[in-house]
């Protein structure tokens, strides 16, 4: 169990309770530390039975993960990825290792993520990627009713507390670490569907602060989704899409111009510039390489709602 941390002295020593805690225990719980200053690696280090990577500086959460997973013995072939904010319930790595054990084209596996403040609130059950570039978190800041109590196939998991199997991450060559921090899951989980592999949804509980960093590093949570969406869009989408990409990034400019943050929301998008000539070199590569079309991949979908939600978990 691999969980990537950077200043999270509030909730790592919970965390690591909850990983310790498991039905089934994990071969190693593995602490990659982002050069923290509040003293989380070092109470990490104090705890029995769990190892600590120390970076030094923060890489990003894409670096950590490629940096730890690269740290754990060759034995272990499958890797849970947990936020330092996270409480995992007892049979969290159980049940999800009994999904990927039992189909061998699973890469992933998604969990029920709930909010950490009022568990019957829900976070994520799987992420989803539109053909206009947005990507939505399944079910967020919906009540749990039940109605995603149904194991089934998503499109990608959020990396928050996702299983994954090890040799499928290596195959399509792990995190991008150019993303630095979020749409990083969503951009693996593109690539995984690109490779064959599938991902699937069990609902068994994690809960989740959510965005709790005092602060985010460069720029808001919204900067840098801006930043990394302009970047997938630019490396994977085909030309036929740009018209419906270019109608979100007019939607999300309006928005941004209506909070008062417009400014922010041009400078984050202009921080992809530096990165687009190289992702659009890769693109032919990128086609080559696919084993799945990229419209089979990310299928037409209502834009939103529980039928959106409900599209490929079959």
């Amino acid at each position: 169990m691999l969980i990537p941390n950077w200043n999270g002295a509030r909730w790592l020593m919970g965390c690591l309770d909850s990983a310790l805690a498991q039905t089934r225990r994990p071969a190693e719980v593995l602490v990659v530390d982002n050069g923290s200053t509040d003293g989380s690696a070092t109470q990490a280090e104090a705890r029995c039975g769990v190892r600590v990577l120390c970076l030094g500086a923060n890489l990003g959460f894409a670096a950590a993960v490629n940096r730890g997973i690269a740290a754990v013995p060759p034995s272990i072939d499958a890797v849970a990825l947990v936020n330092p904010d996270v409480l995992l319930a007892p049979a969290w790595l159980e049940r999800t290792m009994d999904v990927l054990e039992g189909d061998s084209d699973v890469a992933s596996v998604a969990c029920k993520m709930t909010d950490m403040a009022d568990p019957g609130l829900l976070y994520d059950t799987g992420d989803l990627l539109r053909r206009d570039g947005g990507c939505e978190q399944r079910g967020r800041f919906s009540v749990d009713d039940g109605r995603y109590d149904r194991p089934g196939r998503v499109f990608s998991a959020c990396a928050g507390a996702a299983l994954y199997r090890r040799a499928a991450l290596e195959q399509v060559g792990g995190f991008e670490e150019r993303f630095f921090l979020y749409l990083e899951d969503v951009e693996l989980g593109l690539r995984l569907r690109l490779a064959g592999w599938d991902c699937r949804y069990e609902p068994v509980a994690a809960r989740h602060v959510g965005e709790s960093s005092d602060v985010v590093p460069v720029r808001s949570v919204a900067g840098w989704a801006e930043r990394n969406t302009l970047l997938l869009v630019a490396r994977y989408f085909p030309v036929r899409w740009l018209p419906r990409v270019g109608y979100r990034q007019l939607a999300w400019a309006w928005y941004a111009l209506r909070g008062r943050r417009l400014r922010a929301h041009l400078r984050a998008a202009a921080a992809a510039l530096p990165l687009i000539p190289s992702m659009l070199r890769e693109r032919s590569a990128v086609r080559r390489a696919a084993r799945v079309p990229i419209a089979a991949a990310i299928p037409a979908q209502p834009l939103r709602g529980f039928a959106a939600d409900r599209m490929g978990q079959e």
